[in-house]
């Protein structure tokens, strides 16, 4: 199994001094240490108006990432397509592919918040259609080897080529998954699949069944699955002092930054459209979690040991790369960098092919 370093840039809090700028240059610290210790990718989100994050290009990020880290694979956590004009961000992956090499993991969603959809022109209740439409045109701009047309109800083109191409042929999308819509979107398909634990918890009983789900979208539509990523909050700690200090963080993070409903809609979530059922159950869970729940089905905390009886169990579940939360809840950025050393140090050597050439 493998491991990565993600973000989504967190910084929402009524006590914050860190600026959205001060914490991007963090990150790409952060980014660039995730390579130099081995860890397998780097994975930004994209999220706007500094809602639940403050970097809204990932991809310009990650480009400055690319410049002097030689070997972590480069990911959104996640593009949101349907803000996006599908072809735009096909060429702008294509790009990074290229330019990085071939080391793109793309990663894609739906997103949830209207408050992020609503500038951009985008329709927050036909984030469905839009995605499944988007989602086609990406991949023919990808796949399709001659100049192409595409009609569709949101997005029309004639006779367009992608260039430059990617590195790889093609690039195969990781969809993040909170509902059997999204599950059944991969399995179509056959694209790679990303897993929130806490959310697969909720919706799907754990990352088991949901991994068993997955495998079963795919060998219905007649396709291999692809692979499984899930992404975890964590803090390595020692004592129980520390341990509550790391409960700190995430209840920081998940009170200021968590997903809300729709504008108008705290009361009325029924009214969402069918495809979005899985966000009132979701939201329900992060406005009455207890703190004695933030368990090992939503976060990697304590010892390294512990951690390691936690990630084994993910293993056997047949996740194949965990991407791992250390800078969440206004996390110090020293403390940072100390939690990513420990668990190199300390966790990942407990897990086979956990590394990349920069560390071998």
């Amino acid at each position: 199994m493998k491991f990565g370093y993600f973000t989504l840039s967190d910084n929402r809090f009524p006590e914050n001094t860190r600026s959205s700028e001060a914490f991007m240059r963090d990150i790409i610290v952060e980014s660039l240490h995730a390579d130099r210790i081995g860890l397998n990718s780097v994975w930004i989100g994209e999220h706007h108006f500094n809602r639940r994050g403050s970097i809204p290009c990932p991809e310009m990020v990650l480009a400055t990432i690319a410049r002097e880290a030689k070997h972590v694979r480069l990911a959104p956590a996640v593009n949101v397509l349907p803000m996006h004009n599908p072809i735009a961000v096909a060429e702008a992956w294509a790009t990074l592919d290229l330019v990085s090499d071939g080391r793109v993991d793309f990663a894609t969603g739906r997103g949830y918040d209207a408050v992020e959809y609503a500038p951009f022109g985008a329709d927050f209740m036909q984030s469905a259609e839009l995605f499944t439409e988007g989602l086609e045109l990406l991949w023919k701009c990808w796949t399709e080897t001659k100049p192409f047309s595409f009609s569709g109800k949101y997005y029309k083109c004639e006779d367009i080529e992608l260039c430059p191409k990617p590195v790889q042929k093609p690039i195969v999308p990781h969809i993040a998954c909170f509902s059997p819509f999204s599950m059944n979107l991969a399995g179509k398909y056959g694209f790679h699949i990303v897993f929130a634990p806490f959310a697969a918890q909720i919706m799907f009983g754990g990352l088991g069944p949901a991994m068993a789900e997955y495998r079963k979208a795919c060998t219905d539509q007649g396709k291999p699955p692809g692979r499984g990523v899930c992404s975890y909050f964590i803090h390595i700690a020692d004592t129980k002092e520390e341990e509550e200090l790391g409960r700190d963080y995430l209840i920081r993070y998940f009170k200021n930054s968590g997903m809300r409903p729709p504008p108008g809609q705290e009361t009325r979530l029924e009214k969402l459209p069918p495809t979005m059922a899985y966000y009132g159950k979701i939201q329900g869970w992060l406005q009455n979690f207890q703190r004695d729940e933030l368990n090992d089905s939503s976060f990697l905390l304590g010892s390294p040991q512990q951690i390691i009886e936690s990630l084994k169990k993910v293993e056997a579940a047949g996740i194949d790369e965990v991407v791992l939360y250390f800078n969440h809840g206004l996390k110090p950025h020293k403390v940072v960098m100390q939690q990513m050393d420990r668990f190199m140090k300390d966790v990942a050597p407990a897990f086979k092919m956990h590394t990349t050439a920069a560390a071998k």
